[in-house]
C-alpha cells in the first residue's frame, strides 16, 4: 500500500518538481542530463524511454510511438518542443538512436507476433518445404519413407505429423528451428545426438519449440530490451531475434554462442553445465536469471513445467 501510495506521489508530484530543480541547476532537460550521463547502449535507451513515456507534454509521449520513418522528424518535433537548438547534432544523433532503438523493437514483436500467428498448414508448399528442410539439415544421411512417419520422432516432434507440435508457436517455431539448423548445423547435429541419451534423451524439436516460445515471451514483455539496445544502435530486425533464439541452444561457453548473443548469459550457463546435467534445460533457468525482472512465474506454462519437472 505504501509503495502504491509512494508510487502515485512520485509520477504525479515529486518527479515533476525534482525535473523542475534539476533543470534550475543544470540548465538541461532530462532527455540532455541522460545523453550526458548514460553510455550509449541499453541503460541510456531505456532511460530516454521512460522519460518520455512518464513526460505530461502529449509530443514528447507520442515520440515512443513513432513509425521509423517519422523518426527524424520526431527528432525535431522534440527539440523544438524542449527549445534545443537544432544545430546540437550530437543530442539529435543520440534521439535518433534511441527512437530508432525503441520504434524498431515495438515492430520487430509486431513481426514476430504475426509469424507467430500464422499456422501451419499442410497444404501449403512453403511451409511443408521448411518442415522438409529441416530433416535434410538434420537427418542429411537417412530418408523421410513418408510424409507422415514415425521417423520424425527421431528428430524430436511427438508423433508421426509435426504440425500438431507447431499449434502453440505456429510458423514461427518452423522458422526458428530451421534457422538454427541452416546456420548453426554441426551444432545442431551435434544437439540433436545428444538428445538420443537413454538416460538424459530429451525431445529436440519441442524443446526447440519450447525455447521460441520463451525467447517470445521475453520479447513480449519487453525484458529483450536490454540486450537489443546493447547490440543493435539502430532498429532491431528479424535477423537479431532468431540470433537470440540460437544462443539459447547453443553450447554456453561456446565461441558461436556468445557472437549470437553478445551478452554475459553465457558466463552464468557455463557454470551450470560443468556438472553434465541436460544443458538445454539449465539454460531455460539460466535465461530466466539473466533479468532481473524476470521470474519464472511470468514465463509461458510449458516452460515452468520444464523448469520444476527438471529441478
Amino acid at each position: 500500500m505504501l509503495g502504491y501510495l509512494w508510487g502515485f506521489l512520485y509520477s504525479n508530484y515529486v518527479r515533476f518538481w525534482l525535473k523542475w530543480i534539476l533543470r534550475l541547476l543544470t540548465r538541461k532537460c532530462e532527455l540532455q542530463r541522460v545523453f550526458d550521463g548514460a553510455k550509449a547502449g541499453a541503460q541510456r535507451t531505456l532511460s530516454i524511454e521512460h522519460s518520455l513515456e512518464s513526460s505530461k507534454n502529449k509530443v514528447l509521449r507520442n515520440a515512443v510511438h513513432v513509425e521509423e520513418a517519422e523518426v527524424e522528424k520526431c527528432v525535431r518535433d522534440v527539440m523544438k518542443e524542449k527549445k534545443i537548438e537544432q544545430k546540437d547534432t550530437g543530442f539529435k544523433t543520440n534521439l535518433h538512436i534511441s527512437l530508432l532503438q525503441i520504434s524498431g523493437y515495438k515492430k520487430l514483436y509486431l513481426n514476430v507476433e504475426n509469424l507467430r500467428k500464422v499456422p501451419y498448414d499442410s497444404d501449403n508448399e512453403e511451409h511443408e518445404e521448411q518442415l522438409i528442410e529441416l530433416w535434410n539439415l538434420l537427418m542429411p544421411h537417412e530418408n523421410l519413407k513418408a510424409r507422415i512417419t514415425k521417423q520424425w520422432c527421431d528428430i524430436g516432434f511427438q508423433g508421426d505429423d509435426p504440425k500438431t507440435d507447431f499449434r502453440g508457436m505456429g510458423l514461427l517455431g518452423l522458422v526458428n528451428l530451421v534457422y538454427f539448423s541452416k546456420h548453426y548445423t554441426n551444432e545442431a547435429r551435434q544437439i540433436l545426438s545428444r538428445s538420443n541419451h537413454p538416460k538424459l534423451g530429451y525431445s529436440y524439436a519441442i524443446v526447440g519449440i519450447n525455447l521460441t516460445e520463451m525467447a517470445y515471451s521475453l520479447l513480449k514483455n519487453g525484458a529483450l530490451k536490454s540486450h537489443l539496445y546493447n547490440m543493435v544502435s539502430g532498429s532491431p530486425q528479424m535477423e537479431h531475434f532468431h540470433q537470440f533464439y540460437c544462443s539459447t541452444l547453443l553450447p554456453p561457453g561456446s565461441y558461436r554462442a556468445r557472437k549470437a548473443a553478445r551478452v554475459s548469459v553465457h558466463s552464468q550457463i557455463s557454470a551450470l553445465k560443468r556438472k553434465n546435467y541436460l544443458f538445454l534445460f539449465f539454460q531455460l533457468t539460466a535465461l530466466t536469471k539473466l533479468y532481473s525482472s524476470q521470474t519464472t512465474e511470468t514465463l509461458p506454462q510449458s516452460i515452468q513445467n520444464t523448469i520444476h519437472r527438471h529441478f
